[in-house]
């Protein structure tokens, strides 16, 4: 056993692991965060997507001691990130929630996305999520959703304030 210490969702968090624990299997058995999902295992769906270090991270695929002194944030750490919230509301206004197993690797990436390249069009976008598999929605909502955030942050935060506060008074 290895003693690793890391910055998980703004909070410090040390622990023991084995050499070849994922850093998926650490969080959802150690931090008890399940919102990072396990779908394949593999680092093919995405579901596992994470944000280390500010980059968006396959979980299930990255052993945990190679983690530490990193900041990792999951879903649950992104709860009052206004990126995070207004994409939420996208996602809802544009349908592209059903089941939801996809959707914290889908927001992890649609994070991303909205923080990094604000200007993307939806051929980028569709590019940028071509790692992240979902079997419910198609990918339309997904694009349409992850391009109206992007959209509303790219004007700047004053428009930004006056979005949110608008949205907030319906």
């Amino acid at each position: 056993m290895s003693q690793i210490s890391l910055n998980v969702n703004g909070k410090p968090v040390s622990g023991s692991v084995e050499p070849r624990t994922h850093l998926a299997d650490f969080l959802r058995e150690s931090r008890d965060l399940t919102g990072v999902h396990l779908g394949c295992e593999h680092g093919v769906c995405g579901a596992c997507t994470i944000v280390v270090d500010g980059v968006p991270v396959r979980s299930c695929i990255t052993y945990a001691i190679a983690c530490d002194g990193v900041e990792v944030v999951t879903i649950e750490g992104h709860d009052d990130d206004e990126i995070t919230r207004e994409l939420r509301e996208a996602f809802k206004r544009e349908h592209a929630l059903q089941c939801g197993y996809c959707t914290p690797g889908m927001l992890a990436v649609a994070y991303d996305v909205v923080r990094r390249l604000p200007q993307a069009d939806r051929a980028r976008i569709k590019a940028e999520l071509g790692g992240n598999l979902c079997r419910c929605t198609g990918y339309l909502g997904a694009v349409n959703a992850i391009a109206r955030a992007a959209e509303i942050w790219s004007a700047g935060s004053e428009r930004v304030g006056a979005f949110l506060a608008a949205r907030d008074r319906r």
